[in-house]
């Protein structure tokens, strides 16, 4: 099954990892992790369907101080001193710098991210939320992801980037603002190279967003495609997201596989629905996501399952490496709670 705002598809037809299945026909759930791998699932039935309420008990998370992270503190303020001396040094604007919590299900069984979804919407409302449920085909994602990736109507297509996370507005500094504007400029030219010569826009620019427990800088890219350009070829030009890699892309993907740890896996990747009959679609850049990680046994069955969930920052000059570090655990801090069942877990007390 899928779901995503307002939409519930189910009766699955078919899977595949082709993204040209999308200019075909149907609805399609999708999920594209960050390193690369898609998931492209045709449902029958689809219908309008709020998500439902929380069931007591339905949802059994990870312990609140089970958690634990690819990157602890010392490493992650040492990883963002890296990033500053590849900036000095000429290499990279900004590179995003990314860690992944992980913790134990009591009850693997039974682990239902859908469950978990019913918790999100209420604890933590998104504009792009999502779940995939394909356990056969390894995917179990649920996302309350606040950023739009892509979405298309027709032949316009539209990215909102968000660079600039802070509690208040007030605490939004002039480094968040840069940061957002080098995002943009990387997205334009990401559009650019799939989209109708002069045709690329940006309508808003470092909008002020308010989000459950924080707020962001939003901008708006918005480009009508090129003809003869679809779904893969807005996958081969844009993906992985510029918000979550850095400026230039190619140099920020270097520096990100040299200093992470964890795959990020469909964190910083991308999740959402195509309707191949109408011509639309819209994908959220992968933050703010959950997912499970499941161990087989010596047959071949589940023996295990983990909770995954990533957290980061974008890295620039102006960086304060442990203010860095504060960002991550602001933006993880909300969710795990509500995955736990805990109001404070321990973020980065528990990190190893």
């Amino acid at each position: 099954m899928a779901r995503f705002p307002g939409l519930l598809a189910t009766d699955l037809r078919d899977v595949t990892r082709d993204p040209a299945a999308l200019e075909s026909s149907g609805f399609w759930a999708v999920v594209a992790d960050f390193e690369g791998g898609l998931v492209c699932a045709r449902f029958g039935d689809v219908r309008g369907a709020p998500v439902p309420d929380p069931v007591p008990g339905a949802w059994r998370g990870p312990a609140p101080d089970a958690w634990s992270s690819s990157l602890d503190r010392a490493g992650y303020v040492a990883g963002v001193r890296r990033i500053r001396e590849y900036i000095a040094a000429g290499e990279v604007y900004q590179a995003n710098l990314c860690r992944v919590l992980s913790a134990p299900l009591p009850d693997p069984a039974h682990a239902d991210v859908d469950a978990l979804t019913a918790l999100l919407a209420r604890g933590n409302p998104a504009p792009y939320a999502g779940t995939v449920r394909l356990p056969a085909h390894g995917v179990e994602v649920a996302t309350a992801s606040p950023e739009l990736f892509l979405r298309r109507t027709g032949r316009t297509v539209e990215s909102g980037p968000i660079k600039g996370t802070a509690r208040t507005p007030e605490e939004l500094l002039e480094k968040d603002r840069t940061e957002n504007v080098m995002i943009v400029d990387l997205v334009r030219n990401d559009l650019g190279r799939v989209c109708a010569p002069g045709s690329v826009t940006v309508p808003a620019l470092c909008a002020v967003e308010p989000h459950p427990g924080l707020v962001h800088l939003v901008s708006t890219v918005r480009g009508e495609l090129a003809d003869g350009a679809g779904w893969p070829e807005l996958f081969a030009a844009t993906f992985p997201p510029g918000s979550v890699t850095g400026a230039p892309k190619s140099s920020a993907l270097r520096i990100i596989e040299e200093l992470e740890t964890a795959p990020r896996g469909p964190y910083c990747g991308g999740i959402g629905w195509v309707d191949a009959d109408r011509g639309s679609g819209e994908l959220a850049v992968g933050i703010r996501t959950f997912w499970i990680d499941r161990a087989p046994d010596a047959a071949g069955g589940p023996s295990g399952a983990v909770l995954r969930f990533g957290s980061g920052a974008g890295i620039t000059w102006g960086s304060d490496p442990e203010r860095e570090w504060e960002e991550t655990e602001l933006k993880a801090a909300r969710l795990l709670a509500i995955a736990s069942g805990a109001e404070h877990p321990l973020v980065g007390g528990t990190a190893r």
